[in-house]
């Protein structure tokens, strides 16, 4: 199974000390093959994720397309909506940051990533997509790229999405570039 290792060294690397729980980790089984895993980022203590916003590029026409080069978590505390900040693991250098969009009354529990399969000799483009189903089963989903279909929805985090890791292809010079690839989030503790 491709996600194994990955999932064992994100799992080896979270590890809180001797006695305590290593935090569930969600992930999907569409992602794309291509990229090394990136950096394991938190939401600050106390915090959750209510929203989130995808770093990415529009149609290059007859270019190379990469479609989703990022995403970034909005982390709030619990009980309110400030002080919010944000984290993001690693992304690609193309496209532009969309506006945020936030769960109503909730905080971010599942996810489902668009993506196309890889295309042989032609434009590959991995993550075209991703939407949330929040706390309050309300369903977050930006605008993204036309390619690729959606996933199964991952399993769930019952207390809320509290970290995050990418798995994103770095430039290829002259090649076919498609920057994100894959994403896994970690569950918050409480």
């Amino acid at each position: 199974m491709a996600y194994a290792v990955p999932l064992l060294v994100l799992l080896s690397l979270i590890s809180s000390g001797i006695g305590k729980v290593d935090p569930p980790v969600i992930s999907i089984t569409n992602g794309s093959p291509w990229g090394s895993w990136g950096r394991i980022e938190w939401c600050p203590e106390g915090h959750v994720a209510k929203g989130f916003s995808i770093k990415a590029e529009e149609s290059q026409g007859g270019g190379d397309d990469t479609a989703v080069n990022g995403i970034r978590l909005l982390c709030s505390p619990r009980s309110s909506s400030h002080p919010e900040s944000t984290i993001t693991s690693g992304e690609g250098k193309w496209g532009s940051w969309t506006s945020p969009l936030r769960c109503r009354t909730g905080y971010l529990v599942v996810f489902s990533l668009k993506v196309e399969r890889p295309q042989g000799p032609g434009d590959d483009t991995a993550v075209n997509n991703i939407k949330f189903r929040c706390s309050d089963n309300g369903v977050i989903e930006q605008t993204g790229l036309p390619w690729g279909s959606y996933g199964p929805w991952s399993r769930t985090c019952q207390k809320g999405i509290c970290g995050m890791v990418t798995k994103v292809e770095a430039p290829q010079g002259g090649g076919d570039d498609t920057a994100l690839n894959d994403v896994q989030f970690i569950c918050c503790f409480n």
